[in-house]
């Protein structure tokens, strides 16, 4: 069986089965198309792939694929330093979706084009993909994503999530990420379900689609939400998924009164794709990713290296071992003994908290998340879910700024959308939580600075503070 089955006998199927920002393909127009991209590129030691959300990125995924050949999907608003570095450290030597450049072939993609070679399908322990990292304390690093993980995290999910051939998965997500070109264009070509990409993730382009699986970030929930209209249409769904970051609690509330819908959640990294998920038949439970997916296995550590207690309350760092993680990063040895254990699990850097049920929350990123303040360990997670639960609080992010008398101070920004104080919030805070872990400070603005996926930029919060 191949990575991407649903090609496997894909002639006479829908003309639409994929949907790309308006351009409609059947899978065989698509396996067409990608296998003359292959017949280009094979061989080549990585293909590169400027990642629109257009049918010619997807053929020129699956073209890579077909042949073998390692796809590195490049960010269309990446900076001149940022896209130089991932060329370079790659090895990329083709180009598909951009202009030729210095020491890159470019590669053509016609969507009407035809071609009646076959490739074998490449050994499962070959690099699917070489994803970058966001690069937040220094260059990006270069995750080697194997074909196996690929199928492993795709299974897992179609099994958590009840996803079908009958299903139409609907979403607007950049395809140069996991969430939107693994899960949001490999998901389908593997379970067999329509793919709808609105180009666009607006919520009138959502209510267009006519989905029965749904794909978002918070930012995109938020404003589906904050529509009535375009959420309403989403009630026949059978399925909202939310990731990348946490949902606030207000707007998952808001998304059942409005669609009937509870949105699942679902944690993973570019290192480790999707790991833990709400299950569709279980409970949907707010500010809770839930279980392990089948297969994978998580376990909460101390500083000391200690096992945490799964009582719902302790912090620890989250490490996952299972079929879906990466080979490695490539290029970087010493990056490689830092993620790994001595007995073989993966340490994700995210702290969470893991209850008796096994349910799973995740409190945040351990070096911006963690705030240890006066001999406390505060997750900055659950002080923005207090914030955000004030009627006057659109969002909130919190970060532990240096402080010299408590090692580091809770400071709160927050985006209000109605009249408040700081004073008001911090107060609002200690009644709900510990008063330990009230904001010692609260900075009221505009608005949040965010990555491409919605992820709050913390650290240049961290800068401000």
């Amino acid at each position: 069986m191949g990575l991407l089955t649903a090609l496997e006998g894909a002639y006479g199927d829908a003309a639409d089965a994929l949907r790309i920002d308006g351009y409609a393909m059947s899978r065989e127009q698509l396996l067409g198309a990608a296998t003359a991209v292959a017949d280009r590129v094979a061989g080549a030691p990585a293909l590169a792939v400027l990642a629109r959300p257009t049918a010619e990125t997807v053929a020129a995924v699956v073209g890579g694929l077909l042949a073998g050949v390692p796809v590195v999907p490049l960010p269309p608003d990446s900076g001149p330093k940022e896209r130089e570095h991932i060329l370079r450290d790659s090895g990329a030597t083709l180009l598909a979706g951009g202009a030729a450049e210095e020491g890159l072939e470019p590669v053509p993609v016609e969507l009407t084009a035809r071609s009646g070679s076959s490739y074998a399908e490449p050994a499962p322990e070959r690099t699917a993909f070489v994803l970058y990292t966001s690069g937040t304390t220094g260059a990006p690093k270069g995750a080697l994503i194997p074909r196996s993980a690929v199928a492993a995290g795709l299974d897992g999910l179609a099994d958590a999530w009840q996803w079908t051939a009958e299903d139409t998965l609907a979403h607007g997500l950049p395809l140069f990420h996991v969430h939107g070109l693994v899960l949001g264009v490999l998901g389908a070509l593997r379970t067999g379900s329509r793919l709808v990409h609105t180009g666009r993730p607006t919520p009138e382009a959502y209510a267009a689609a006519r989905g029965s699986l749904y794909f978002g970030v918070p930012t995109v929930w938020s404003r589906i939400a904050n529509d009535a209209e375009s959420a309403a249409a989403l009630h026949s769904a059978r399925l909202l998924v939310s990731g990348s970051a946490p949902l606030p609690v207000p707007v998952f509330e808001r998304l059942v009164a409005l669609t009937g819908q509870a949105p699942i959640e679902r944690y993973g990294m570019t290192e480790s794709l999707i790991t833990v998920s709400t299950r569709a038949d279980g409970e949907r439970r707010p500010g809770s990713v839930g279980l392990p997916l089948d297969g994978v296995r998580t376990r909460l550590v101390g500083e000391d290296g200690a096992p945490v207690p799964h009582d719902g309350e302790t912090v620890g760092e989250l490490q996952v071992a299972g079929p879906t993680l990466f080979a490695g990063y490539l290029h970087r040895p010493d990056a490689n003994a830092e993620a790994w254990t001595a007995d073989g699990w993966f340490r994700t850097g995210d702290v969470a908290v893991i209850g008796p049920d096994g349910f799973h929350r995740i409190v945040g990123r351990a070096s911006v998340d963690l705030i240890k303040s006066g001999g406390y360990r505060i997750g900055a997670g659950e002080v923005e879910a207090a914030l955000r639960d004030h009627p006057a609080v659109a969002d909130a992010a919190v970060v532990g700024a240096p402080d010299t008398d408590l090692g580091q101070a809770v400071v709160a920004y927050v985006i209000a959308d109605g009249p408040v104080t700081g004073d008001q919030l911090t107060a609002f805070v200690a009644e709900r939580l510990s008063v330990h872990k009230r904001p010692r400070r609260v900075v009221l603005v505009d608005e949040l600075p965010r990555n491409a996926m919605g992820k709050v930029l913390k650290k240049q919060l961290l800068d401000l503070a």
